[in-house]
């Protein structure tokens, strides 16, 4: 779900930064801004999207790991733990 969640955010990312694109290339040709300049700003809106993305998917990760508590499910981990309890006892 995490991943559907991610793959959401990116193809929102990508069709956001084709159109910033678009419009920046329509700039550059009306000559309103330098291509040195357009790259630079694609380059930081990149970047600062990747450290959103992070950010989200940590918020995400957290949030259901509350739910996971509140409605007592295990989790691997747990899971793991007890095969190894059980494995130890034999």
């Amino acid at each position: 779900m995490l991943k559907e969640f991610s793959n959401i955010g990116m193809g929102t990312f990508a069709l956001l930064k084709e159109k910033i694109e678009e419009e920046l290339n329509k700039l550059e040709e009306k000559g309103k801004i330098k291509t040195e300049d357009a790259k630079s700003f694609l380059k930081s809106l990149e970047e600062k999207g990747a450290k959103e993305e992070d950010v989200l998917k940590d918020k995400i990760k957290s949030s259901f790991r509350e739910i996971m508590d509140e409605l007592g499910l295990a989790t691997k981990e747990d899971i793991q733990k007890l095969k190894e309890e059980l494995q130890s006892k034999d």
